[in-house]
């Protein structure tokens, strides 16, 4: 038994010592990962594969308004040159589910400009890798992630806002409606177009935040009586606006910019931010979870709060997650914009998105346009 007994103990003290030599090699590994990149130590949770610092690529997802993208890229594209974007643009809805749909093999490096709420709901579902961007202190409190790392910062806020044509309106005899009572006068039957919650991130912001602002009973009675009044619910945040525009249906159910746009290119509309107070949403950012984090993925996220493209965001938005001595009220605002926000729970709106979405189609997606 002695024998047999010092054998094992032999055995057993040879297995540890090999165990010992691959766990070491291991660990250099990782490490060598960690400590040859130490500007992102501590911005970062630890990543399977470590960090990528070779790749010229990025892939990024966005619900930015495209025809703004390329004037947002300017700064970054003469700071990277040498970087191939694919940048992927659709509406907020359908860049949810697509970032959704591929959890569980990600194609997208970062997110730039996708409703915090969104980013939310991903964050629920393990898909961000925390990442403080260089300059995340400047960012307001409001607009990013309370969390160290930051699983998400923001760029601005965007509002609901109507978009009423005058000119059609005027030949009507009907005023410019100022409140989200007014909508639902038998006046406006027909005439007022909304986007598609479910796929537009303007529509779920005005569907969360009426929530917010009446309760959850009241809501539901007021979108039953505002459902009787839609001609037809769109899946873009900005279609609204432009079908006021060439007055086809006058009212639209939008945001701020993109009415106050359509006012500057000659269309015959007001831009009205409803009385009771508009429902709104974080534009943001944040890094995916991958295998392998690109260190130009955080070199986006670095130049996307810089000061060069806030001042880019400021000429669309009057709401930006910097405020500065700089910062200017974009042409169609009269007062302070953050005193017309509601008040607003974004990570309430992320929790409940997916009940209220369900509820929402179920009562009024007949009257959607059909998806292209």
């Amino acid at each position: 038994m002695k024998a047999t007994s010092k054998k094992m103990g032999m055995t057993i003290l040879s297995l540890a010592l090999v165990m010992a030599i691959l766990l070491t090699g291991c660990g250099g590994g990782t490490g060598s990962n960690n400590g040859g990149n130490k500007a992102n130590t501590g911005n970062t949770t630890g990543t399977e594969g470590g960090l990528d610092t070779e790749s010229k690529e990025l892939t990024v997802y966005t619900a930015l308004e495209d025809d703004i993208i390329q004037e947002y890229l300017v700064t970054y594209k003469a700071k990277y040159p040498d970087v191939k974007l694919n940048i992927v643009r659709d509406s907020t809805g359908v860049i949810t589910a697509k970032l959704l749909a591929e959890k569980d093999n990600p194609q997208a490096d970062v997110v730039w400009g996708l409703a915090a709420t969104s980013l939310l709901v991903l964050d629920q579902n393990g898909m961000l890798e925390g990442y403080s961007p260089v300059g995340i202190e400047r960012i307001d409190p409001l607009f990013k992630d309370a969390n160290e790392p930051a699983k998400w910062v923001g760029i601005d806020a965007w509002e609901t806002a109507f978009v009423a044509n005058t000119v059609e309106l005027e030949k009507a005899g009907i005023p410019v409606p100022q409140t989200y009572q007014d909508l639902i006068k038998p006046e406006y039957k027909g005439l007022i177009t909304m986007p598609n919650p479910a796929s537009s991130g303007t529509g779920y912001l005005t569907v969360s935040g009426l929530i917010q602002l009446l309760g959850e009973d009241e809501a539901w009675s007021y979108m039953d009586k505002l459902n009787e009044n839609i001609a037809m619910y769109v899946h873009s945040g900005s279609k609204p606006a432009k079908l006021a525009g060439t007055g086809e249906y006058p009212i639209g159910i939008s945001f701020g910019y993109r009415g106050i746009q359509e006012a500057e290119n000659g269309a015959p509309v007001d831009v009205v931010f409803p009385t009771e107070g508009s429902g709104y949403d974080v534009e943001a950012n944040a890094l995916m979870k991958k295998g392998t984090i690109k260190q130009i993925a955080k070199d986006f996220l670095d130049w996307a709060i810089t000061d060069e493209v806030m001042k880019e965001y400021n000429k669309n938005y009057a709401i930006i997650a910097i405020k500065t001595e700089n910062t200017e009220l974009p042409k169609g605002y009269t007062k302070d914009p953050m005193s017309q926000l509601i008040k607003n729970d974004l990570n309430a709106s992320a929790k409940n998105r997916e009940g209220i979405l369900a509820e929402w189609s179920k009562r009024y997606d007949s009257k959607s346009e059909p998806k292209s």
